[in-house]
């Protein structure tokens, strides 16, 4: 019966799967190529490790400086990516085959039958660690091809996967603490966003070597699991107990929330859902405004996150400044990202390129809002009353552009502060503006695209949608660090929205990116009026 449920979940997950562990083999292999290509010589990788253990944001936003090798600075750019890819795959498959599967009444059938509650569970721990021991094997081998040290690339790849695993056990308990997997998700998501964030700070607080090219980490980044993988410290000390700490902390979680499932009931959850009005409110008196109502809390976490993207982008363009006059391989790597303008407006194009994938993010989670509500049903109660399948998702399309111009917003307005803080011209004010409004159009064409999959590929929708987003965000923000060809990064709408040059805007690929959103909206919309209400079957 194990083994049954294992394949049950293997043949459920094999494409999601394989997009998040290929992606992230990928990351490795390209980020090798990007090192070597932009950081070529020891003393340009030593130059950019003695800036960023002098700015504390660009330690808040890499790994853990362990050396000036070429393995070394690998790790030191995309382990905490890739443990980030890790712990998302693995926090979104425990969820799924848990709490998903309650509220899908799948797990009250399965219980009913000599599995009883505590198998399935089992068999999903079990798939989640299979999951990660790949993703952790591929990604070593993407990197020993380069011919780094194989003892680092291994390690590496360990880090990676052990961060899985313990956030499986993360994404495990809080689908036993939370009622629905909506809110269970999003408690993993906070989490991994607060621990990725302590990781930094205890990074931020620590010291620094004599040579500038190691750190010692402070006592907070011991708290998360990306601070243990990156105390592995790849091609360097290459540890081997940090991974054996998260997989010890993922495990005993696992059992854990085991252990916490066999005290409630099916359905139940240990924090209640709040009750609500006994009678609506005027304003929803609409489906527009039931899709507002049911968007708004996660839509006002994506604006918070846009507006520190923005404050950090005008902080960081003074900063940035400072640091290239010493260091011309900061300097021509920003560049290289931006293509044009000044230092400054190349700082703020790669922190509003992040911004335009928030974006996108908040988008596409409420447009995959309007296939949860057609898998759970509650759509067609919606779709009995006067509204047609047309309205009905325009609605959500309408909110989730809606949604974009509120992230984007916060943003520009969060950098016009920053701006004003530290006495930047009226230059800066130009390029907040056009980078900004450029990422709103780039954020569009995610918003079209998920209602398009969703129109034609309805029970595809949550998986391509955040594979899209996944692809252009890796197109678009690593394309240029890693040295891919032009015409691939140019894929990524990211990558071409307008941006200032000089006193003139260029607006590169702002038309076919307009057309796109328009294209998609107006097919989307027409293909809808033909599609039939497709179930979680």
């Amino acid at each position: 019966m194990f083994a049954t449920l294992l394949r049950q979940r293997m043949r459920r997950d094999w494409l999601q799967l394989l997009l998040w562990i290929v992606a992230t083999a990928l990351l490795g292999y390209a980020g090798y190529a990007g090192v070597t290509q932009s950081y070529g010589t020891l003393a340009d990788r030593q130059e950019v490790l003695a800036a960023a253990l002098a700015n504390p944001v660009i330690l808040m936003f890499r790994g853990l400086p362990s050396g000036a090798s070429e393995g070394g600075f690998l790790a030191f750019e995309i382990l905490p990516w890739l443990a980030m890819l890790a712990a998302l795959m693995s926090t979104f498959l425990a969820v799924r085959h848990t709490r998903g599967d309650e509220e899908a009444g799948r797990a009250e059938l399965v219980a009913a039958t000599p599995a009883g509650r505590t198998r399935p569970t089992l068999a999903t721990i079990a798939h989640g660690v299979l999951a990660n021991a790949v993703l952790a094997v591929l990604t070593a081998l993407a990197l020993a091809s380069t011919g780094v040290d194989a003892r680092g690339a291994w390690v590496t790849g360990a880090a990676a996967g052990a961060t899985g695993i313990a956030f499986l056990g993360i994404g495990l308990v809080a689908a036993q603490l939370m009622r629905t997997s909506r809110g269970a998700n999003a408690l993993t998501v906070w989490v991994l966003v607060g621990t990725f964030l302590i990781r930094g700070i205890g990074n931020v607080a620590g010291t620094p070597s004599d040579d500038l090219t190691h750190l010692t980490s402070a006592w907070p980044a011991w708290l998360s699991p990306f601070g243990w993988a990156e105390q592995a410290r790849p091609f360097d000390a290459d540890n081997g107990w940090p991974v054996v700490l998260a997989v010890a902390f993922g495990l005993l979680l696992a059992a854990a929330a085991t252990a916490l499932q066999s005290a409630r009931d099916i359905g139940a959850g240990f924090f209640a859902e709040s009750r609500g009005r006994a009678h609506a409110r005027p304003a929803l008196r609409s489906p527009h405004a039931l899709v507002w109502r049911l968007a708004s809390p996660s839509i006002v976490g994506w604006a918070i996150g846009g507006a520190l993207t923005g404050l950090l982008a005008t902080t960081l363009s003074g900063i940035a400044g400072q640091i290239s006059g010493e260091n011309p391989a900061v300097q021509q790597i920003l560049e290289k990202i931006a293509r044009t303008g000044t230092l400054d407006e190349a700082v703020i194009t790669v922190f509003f390129t992040l911004l335009g994938i928030l974006a996108a993010c908040c988008a596409v989670q409420t447009v995959v809002r309007a296939r949860q509500e057609e898998a759970h049903g509650t759509a067609e109660l919606v779709l009995a009353s006067p509204v047609d399948r047309v309205r009905w998702l325009a609605d959500y399309v309408v909110v989730a552009t809606c949604a974009v111009v509120i992230v984007v917003a916060a943003a520009v307005l969060a950098g016009y502060v920053g701006v004003a803080a530290h006495g930047g011209g009226a230059t800066l004010y130009r390029a907040v503006t056009v980078t900004g409004l450029g990422q709103l159009a780039a954020a569009s064409v995610f918003t079209v695209l998920t209602a398009l999959v969703f129109v034609v590929a309805p029970r595809a929708t949550i998986g391509v949608g955040w594979a899209l987003v996944l692809a252009g965000t890796i197109l678009g923000l690593f394309g240029p660090l890693f040295g891919l060809p032009e015409w691939t990064t140019n894929i990524s709408p990211f990558a071409v929205t307008p941006v200032l040059s000089g006193a003139d805007v260029d607006l590169r690929g702002l038309w076919w990116i307009l057309l796109a959103v328009v294209a998609g909206a107006a097919l989307s919309l027409g293909l809808m009026r033909r599609r039939e209400l497709a179930g979680d079957g």
